[in-house]
């Protein structure tokens, strides 16, 4: 059943992407997290902290929480996507690691 409430820590996430916060942003991933961008791996934080720069925070996103859904291996979440490089719908797949994100997937819908 898909829902708006979203758990903590992504909750908080989604708080540091629309107040344009980079460094909070970068502390839920551990120093060998991993973010998945339509299948483009970036692993640890320089890697991820680059591509925010250009295609995420960097590029004045904001996210608008559609819908939640917890799965087996982690939590989804449909969002609106505002940014400089892409507009429109993404889901979000968070695999979670107590309060880290171990990896998150990111598709168009």
């Amino acid at each position: 059943m898909a829902r708006t409430t979203l758990p903590d820590p992504i909750s908080r996430f989604v708080d540091a992407v629309n107040r344009g916060d980079t460094k909070s942003f970068l502390a839920f991933f551990p120093q060998d997290g991993v973010l998945d961008d339509s299948g483009r791996r970036f692993v640890g934080h320089d890697a991820i902290h680059g591509w925010s720069d250009r295609e995420f925070i960097g590029a004045n996103g904001k996210m608008t929480v559609k819908a939640v859904a917890q799965k087996t291996n982690g939590v989804r979440v449909t969002a609106d996507w505002i940014s400089n490089v892409y507009t429109g719908r993404a889901l979000f797949m968070f695999v979670l690691d107590g309060n880290h994100i171990r990896e998150l997937r990111i598709t168009g819908e």
